[in-house]
């Protein structure tokens, strides 16, 4: 069985400018990177604000598991089936972070016969998005340092600065550091740490902003930290939201490459939607939505979490919501949460599939709340029995929710021909009627809570003595009329990452919040959830290499 790169690579690719011109677009709307990649002009995208969306679909999946779900390659399968059925496309994706390419999760590219490419640059270092957030946070971090430095102007106490510097990578050496040793002439000594650039709140910022001076307004109010008297500062009053655009002002730039079958696909943004809100950026689906008949995104991890975000957070953002959303559920999938073991996998297991299976029926039944048509997609997988899937069909059936069969990893888009079907057929015969699950005017306490009883299915919520003292300071100063946005396990509803299937009676611990005044939420760190990930036993970093003339090795 050939790898994912091997079946990139034997892939002919077109050039770019030919994909761009499938939606509309001339080489005058496009900023080349090479021969494959583009970003789209600023131009190009305001001179399609004022025509009518598509169809917008928004895929997510079970809660994640080792044997894998295949949510990415289920989103670029169903658009490359769109277009086989005659239904304009176009992909709105996330970009992959290095810390998990070179780590253990793997890229978001796709896999099989449903991959973005060229999927080496999308894995890799792509346009240098991710770069450009990583010098914009890290800039930032500089310029608040020299500040203090420097004299100290705004009475920042260095024992209160919340900012923290970023690197792309996994690297648990860095969560907790000490800067400005050295003597005088180093700066001033205070405690510091680095999160992943995907938990950036700048790419939260990059990937909800609509415009450019929407990009330097939500960046001027990012807070950096509090004075003596305990008064907050932000980057307005050090007056560089203006630097910090700069930095980003092509990284706010969607970027238009291809499927293996010639569909558009525009990847752009990266967060995670276990530690951040998990959806590609504003301004791609934007445009997608423009561009085609129908979109086609993905939102991070299981629909707890990131399809929750989407809904609860992006939503808000966009012109449009979601008129369907498809949840992606393997066999495989649904024995691990049926309580068997990866070494157990292999065999038929009816028994821990209806185990299982309280896992999705909970999605399904979590997104029917936000009053948007769901479908299932069955991802296949090469040891399904006919008795497996035909159980699973039967669950849903019982659930009142339409299945499909999908096997686009091994046929791409011909493999997702049915699904594609289902979902045009849901959309014709039941329109979206989108509710918000919460109201900005909540409290933050009431809107944990009812994430955690209406999305997690737990009973409580308990805040650690910071937490509750957090929810006092921000109730004061104005910041509880925000989104929130849980960072919790993404293996389990409840923040447990053992407890699997669809535990209940279980209370969720906020031990800290995190506000992201910029980007416009506040952040709720669950359990033992960490925003540094750190690299296992055996990274992938260890299979991969590089030939002589350049050609990548061992990436997926």
């Amino acid at each position: 069985m050939k790898s994912d790169i091997e079946i990139a690579q034997e892939s002919t690719l077109k050039p770019i400018n030919e994909i761009a011109q499938t939606i509309g677009l001339s080489e005058d709307d496009l900023s080349l990177y090479g021969k494959y990649k583009a970003k789209l002009a600023w131009s190009a995208i305001e001179a399609r604000k004022q025509e009518k969306t598509g169809k917008l679909i928004l895929v997510t999946a079970i809660s994640p598991t080792p044997a894998g779900e295949g949510k990415s390659t289920v989103t670029i399968g169903l658009a490359d089936a769109l277009n086989r059925i005659g239904k304009q496309s176009v992909i709105a994706l996330r970009e992959p972070s290095l810390g998990p390419v070179m780590g253990v999760k793997g890229g978001a590219a796709g896999g099989g016969m449903a991959q973005v490419l060229p999927m080496e640059d999308i894995n890799l270092h792509f346009t240098g998005d991710m770069h450009a957030i990583t010098a914009a946070n890290n800039a930032l971090s500089a310029l608040i340092d020299n500040h203090i430095h420097q004299g100290n102007e705004l009475n920042i106490d260095p024992r209160r600065v919340t900012w923290k510097r970023v690197v792309d990578l996994n690297d648990r050496a860095l969560r907790q550091v000490i800067v400005g040793l050295g003597g005088p002439v180093q700066g001033v000594p205070r405690e510091d740490g680095f999160d992943i650039t995907v938990a950036s709140e700048i790419m939260a910022i990059l990937c909800l902003a609509s415009s450019i001076d929407d990009l330097k307004e939500r960046l001027s109010h990012i807070l950096i930290g509090y004075t003596y008297d305990r008064q907050p500062v932000y980057v307005a009053d050090l007056q560089v939201q203006g630097a910090l655009a700069l930095l980003l002002k092509d990284a706010l730039k969607p970027n238009l490459v291809q499927t293996i079958e010639g569909t558009p696909a525009l990847v752009h943004g990266g967060p995670f939607a276990n530690i951040a809100h998990g959806c590609n950026s504003v301004i791609a689906t934007e445009a997608a939505l423009r561009l085609g008949d129908y979109t086609v995104t993905e939102a991070g991890f299981g629909a707890d979490l990131g399809a929750e975000k989407f809904l609860d957070i992006k939503t808000p953002n966009l012109s449009k919501a979601p008129d369907a959303i498809v949840v992606v559920a393997t066999i495989r999938a649904l024995k691990m949460h049926g309580g068997v073991p990866v070494s157990g996998l292999g065999s038929e297991n009816t028994e821990a599939i209806r185990a299982g299976f309280s896992n999705l029926a909970r999605h399904v039944s979590n997104l029917r709340k936000y009053q948007i048509p769901v479908v299932v997609a069955l991802n296949a997988f090469v040891q399904d029995t006919e008795a497996e899937r035909n159980l699973v069909e039967t669950l849903c059936q019982e659930i009142d929710v339409q299945v499909a069969r999908t096997n686009v990893w091994a046929e791409g888009g011909a493999g997702g021909e049915a699904l594609a079907n289902a979902v045009v057929a849901t959309i014709d015969s039941t329109p979206a009627d989108y509710h918000r699950l919460y109201d900005d005017q909540q409290s933050l306490a009431d809107k944990a809570e009812t994430i955690v009883r209406e999305i997690y299915g737990g009973t409580a919520v308990e805040f650690s003595a910071k937490a509750k003292g957090q929810l006092a300071a921000f109730a004061e100063n104005g910041w509880d009329q925000l989104p929130l946005c849980m960072a919790k396990t993404q293996y389990s509803f409840s923040d447990d990452p053992k407890k699997l299937g669809a535990p209940s009676d279980f209370t969720v611990t906020i031990r800290e919040f995190v506000p992201k005044l910029g980007a416009g939420f506040i952040v709720a760190l669950t359990g033992a959830v960490m925003t540094m990930p750190g690299l296992p036993k055996e990274p992938a970093a260890l299979k991969m290499d590089v030939t002589a003339d350049g050609q990548a090795i061992g990436l997926f």
